[in-house]
């Protein structure tokens, strides 16, 4: 449309006295209707305060047809003889229509939306860019209050609430928003300078404003802050589903509407990746999920599920080509994949009506694929572009990687696991002296399972031997390392070592281990032990401690206490002894071997924790299974920090009826009434049936200690399970089975004590030794 410009002439009065051809094209009144006339008559709205003192401004006009016309007047005072205004020039353009001044122009063609209002916060200027913004022109502006042109109320009243603030105040204002516009499609956001517009007096005469659309730099803000929250709320734990739901509560709703985890099935086994061709239709199970919407109704599988995705799918595409995919609605595949996941929905659930952008992101970490994200957008506005992609894939990297992590843990944690039970002992031997319960907790923490153990050994005189020890460290190389040193144990418990020597040697071989450079992670580690062998003859409990918590005990009548003992250093340290406590104890007490994890926790005191557990063995129970499972609810922290192993023994004695013992001469003379004495006892104990295996045993073995040993020499016989046969005499020389050649006249007694008896051993006395044999009581099988 041709530029059209008005000219009128008025007097100082406000009479029309002249009226141009622009006027009656712009106003459609002509010459002769309008000269004469007021020319306030012709005003649709009365102009702003700022306008009249300006002499310029945008103002309201009603054309003759009775329609609104809005025009930009500029009034030039002209001048009488005594110089006040006799009238006035006045000219005018439509608003909106293209600027003379270079000034102007730049307002005008400024990429930033920049608008004018008066002290009232009415449109008074706009440029092209803010009318793009608002969607209609700026002649459909001017004049108006700012919150009538605006649908979003609680935005325009913090709007208007700056405007009137910079109009009140005279200050500056900078403010930020994120919101829509009318002529835009989605919210943006908005980073507004606003400050008063003065007249020469300095009088606050309007408002101006330039908002600049900041929405790249928002968005790009907000995926580094989602980025830095992934870093903190994903992988958490080392669970594989656990990390999937993290990832999918991350998203969901900011980032998408629905959010899927789908993995690979081998990922959620416990063995190492097969060889896997992703091409053709894939395999994936569904680990997470996540909707905005109550129910997740947009979810075809079920948690847990296998799914066969297609070679043409989305995921199924993502997971081949080793990036993100991104499909939107209109697109074949897109459509089509959207219709087969309807198809197999639930019944009852809502279809996916409405998704209009998909994106599809492998997980892959360290160079293997795990399995695949998938995003869909249902009420989020936009579609999935390019940054949103590289955002996914980020997201999707941190995660995978954190998958892969709980994935390497728990199949670390199940080898780990599978080798402690493997070396723990899986059933204890029935012992006729204690009774014995007890319990094995492998660690849940992030630090994996530990290296506690526990054993019960069977020692000759009927006696027992108790074992507790821990290896400081978790993992695989500190199972191992329990594996050895239980079997160290089991070794020298063999040779019947009191237990500070026993401890002593063990500390040579963790010592020994150490030193061996193949072996370092002994070397960090170290371990701590506590040994303690009970007699049920003499009723004595003999025990030593290498760095290990000392055990507690109750006795018959209920009450507990630890056992006061001597700890000495932890396994490896070396060089210094080991000291052995010794203790008489009634029968039926109940010894209470543990290791640290029970009652160490750093959020309590250990004092305090063992007073627990000595509060918590005097508990009434039917079983001292019952007893352990009480122990462990009443004193084992709520998130144990290391494994813990828990060992109960009630013990029994062997009374004056099960165990006869004799004084022996050093006088070969002695032998056959010694040999009688026993069988005369074997028929007391009604064992008629073991006499001669047994005379031939008190024969062999009290002939050797008065041929080859020392006195004092001495016979005792032990009714139990087994028939047990001591001979002890004063001397430390041990004898050795031999075989005899076949003209030799001595040599083949202890092979025959060998082969008539169960087992056979000895094992030193602080007066000499002692040489014992076995027979079973039960009858022999064929």
């Amino acid at each position: 449309m041709e530029h059209v410009s008005a000219a009128a002439t008025m007097d100082a009065h406000g009479i029309l006295t002249g009226w141009s051809e622009g006027a009656r094209q712009l106003t459609g009144y002509p010459a002769e209707e309008v000269v004469g006339r007021a020319a306030r008559e012709l005003l649709a709205a009365d102009p702003s305060e700022q306008a009249v003192t300006a002499l310029t401004g945008a103002v309201m006009l009603r054309r003759r047809d009775g329609s609104p016309v809005t025009l930009t007047l500029r009034a030039c005072p002209v001048l009488g003889a005594d110089g006040a205004p006799s009238g006035y020039v006045i000219t005018a353009d439509p608003a909106g229509g293209p600027e003379t001044t270079l000034a102007g122009r730049a307002f005008q063609q400024a990429s930033v939306s920049m608008s004018v209002f008066d002290t009232r916060q009415r449109y008074l200027r706009l440029n092209d860019t803010a009318c793009r913004v608002m969607g209609v022109s700026e002649e459909a502006l001017l004049g108006r209050d700012f919150p009538e042109t605006v649908e979003d109320a609680e935005h325009s009243r913090g709007f208007h609430n700056k405007l009137r603030q910079v109009a009140e105040t005279g200050r500056p204002v900078h403010y930020e928003s994120f919101t829509g516009a009318p002529a835009l499609n989605r919210e943006h956001a908005w980073s507004t300078e606003m400050w008063p517009v003065r007249d020469e007096s300095g009088r606050v005469t309007g408002v101006a404003l330039a908002a600049l659309d900041s929405s790249d730099q928002y968005w790009a803000r907000q995926r580094l802050a989602l980025l830095n929250t992934a870093a903190a709320r994903i992988g958490t734990t080392l669970d594989v589903t656990r990390t999937a739901e993290e990832l999918v509560e991350l998203l969901v709703p900011q980032y998408a509407d629905f959010v899927s985890v789908d993995l690979l099935e081998w990922v959620l086994g416990a063995d190492e990746q097969p060889p896997t061709v992703l091409d053709g239709d894939i395999v994936l199970r569904r680990v997470a999920h996540g909707s905005g919407t109550e129910g997740t109704p947009e979810a075809a599988v079920h948690l847990g599920e296998a799914d066969v995705y297609p070679a043409y799918s989305p995921p199924a595409q993502a997971l081949r080509q080793g990036r993100a995919v991104s499909r939107r609605a209109g697109e074949p595949d897109f459509m089509r994949w959207v219709a087969s996941r309807n198809a197999q929905a639930p019944a009852g659930r809502r279809h996916r009506a409405g998704v209009h952008s998909l994106l599809t992101v492998p997980l892959r970490a360290r160079g293997t694929t795990l399995g695949v994200m998938v995003a869909v957008r249902i009420a989020h506005p936009d579609d999935y572009d390019a940054d949103d992609a590289v955002l996914a894939e980020e997201l999707a990297s941190r995660a995978a990687v954190c998958i892969d992590n709980a994935r390497r843990f728990a199949r670390e944690r199940t080898t780990a696991l599978a080798l402690q039970n493997s070396l723990l002992p899986r059933g204890l031997p029935g012992q006729a002296v204690v009774e014995v319960a007890h319990r094995y907790l492998p660690s849940g923490s992030l630090a994996g399972i530990g290296g506690d153990w526990f054993d019960v050994i069977p020692l000759s005189g009927s006696r027992v031997a108790l074992v507790v020890g821990d290896v400081v460290g978790h993992g695989i190389p500190s199972s191992a390392t329990m594996g050895r040193l239980c079997t160290a144990v089991r070794t020298l418990a063999d040779v019947d070592l009191p237990p500070d020597e026993l401890l002593t040697h063990l500390d040579d071989l963790v010592t020994h281990l150490a030193s061996d450079d193949r072996d370092d992670e002994v070397a960090e580690l170290g371990a701590t032990c506590l040994y303690a062998v009970y007699d049920p003859v003499s009723r004595r409990l003999t025990l030593a401690s290498a760095g290990h918590p000392p055990p507690a005990l109750v006795l018959p009548d209920g009450t507990s206490r630890l056992v006061p003992l001597s700890a000495g250093p932890p396994l490896g340290v070396g060089g210094l002894p080991f000291e052995a406590t010794e203790m008489e104890l009634p029968e039926g007490s109940v010894v209470a071997l543990y290791t640290d994890g029970l009652v160490e926790d750093r959020d309590r005191d250990v004092d305090h924790a063992t007073e627990e557990l000595c509060r918590a063995l005097t508990a009434r129970t039917d079983t001292l299974d019952a007893l352990c499972d009480t122990v462990l609810k009443a004193v084992l922290p709520e998130e144990p920090g290391d494994d813990v192993a828990l060992l109960l023994a009630r013990t029994r004695a062997l009374g004056t009826d099960r165990v006869a013992t004799w004084e022996v001469p050093p006088d070969p003379v002695h032998v056959a009434a010694t040999r009688q004495a026993a069988t005369e006892q074997l028929t007391a104990w009604g064992l008629d049936e073991a006499a001669f295996v047994t005379e031939l045993v008190v024969s062999e073995l009290v002939t050797n200690a008065i041929r080859y040993g020392a006195p004092p020499i001495r016979l005792r016989l032990i009714r139990d399970r087994t028939l047990i046969c001591e001979v002890s005499d004063g001397s430390s020389t041990s004898p050795h089975l031999r075989r005899a050649h076949a003209f030799d006249e001595g040599g083949r007694g202890l092979l025959l004590v060998a082969q008539l008896t169960q087992r056979w051993g000895s094992r030193q006395t602080p007066r000499g030794k002692t040489i014992w044999a076995e027979q079973s009581l039960e009858p022999p099988s064929f």
